[in-house]
């Protein structure tokens, strides 16, 4: 189809890159990672996530506390904000090459070696970013599986489930995984472009001098 030209797998790749890390920026320092309500006390609820642990209440509202110290982390939140971090860093990195890399771009304009590296790494970038997204949420999803159906745990005692931004996360690891393939899409589309363009400048310039001598012809 004609809609779906190089520019335009480009920019649709960076546009949703770009959705994805701002929903990972966003996921990462939301408390809601875990959530917990008690059977004994049903007025409560609390709340987890990667820097913070908060509790609801009907009376005071909610109330977030900190974690003091980051070596007294538990080893999956530990693990899992390192990777959030890593996500960032890497989610930024990019789109911020994918962006210099893009068609139209004045930036590097005529160095289309240079822009198509620059496609290449911000989508190796932006893959990496999707993996280290995707790997903390899917840790943590399993050992709260594990530890809801520990038996060796009593019923009463309540357990942690899926918060919303767990949803978030891997919504977030799912746009940057997608983005950063096409991105690739984009290289190769680019590339099949490219030999179009030379085949066609080769029959050109094959055909110029045969023109040019039946013209030499005619006059003689």
């Amino acid at each position: 189809m004609v809609l779906f030209t190089t520019k335009f797998v480009q920019r649709a790749s960076l546009f949703v890159s770009f959705g994805g890390l701002i929903t990972t920026f966003i996921t990462t320092f939301l408390p809601l990672w875990k959530t917990m309500n008690s059977d004994l006390n049903e007025m409560e609820n609390w709340y987890e996530g990667l820097w913070h642990m908060c509790i609801y209440t009907e009376e005071v509202g909610v109330h977030c506390k900190a974690f003091e110290s980051f070596l007294a982390l538990p080893p999956d939140t530990l693990v899992s904000r390192v990777l959030m971090c890593i996500s960032i860093a890497t989610g930024f990195l990019g789109v911020a090459a994918a962006f210099f890399g893009l068609q139209g771009v004045e930036i590097g304009a005529g160095r289309e070696r240079m822009k198509r590296a620059l496609l290449i790494l911000g989508g190796v970038f932006i893959l990496v970013s999707g993996i280290t997204t995707l790997a903390p949420v899917s840790l943590m999803a399993y050992l709260m599986v594990v530890k809801f159906w520990d038996e060796n745990l009593p019923d009463v005692m309540p357990r942690w489930e899926y918060g919303e931004a767990m949803f978030s996360a891997w919504f977030a690891g799912l746009l940057l995984v997608v983005g950063g393939a096409f991105l690739f899409v984009a290289v190769c589309m680019g590339d099949h472009e490219a030999k179009l363009q030379n085949k066609i400048l080769a029959r050109n310039q094959e055909q110029r001098p045969r023109t040019l001598h039946y013209r030499k012809t005619e006059i003689i």
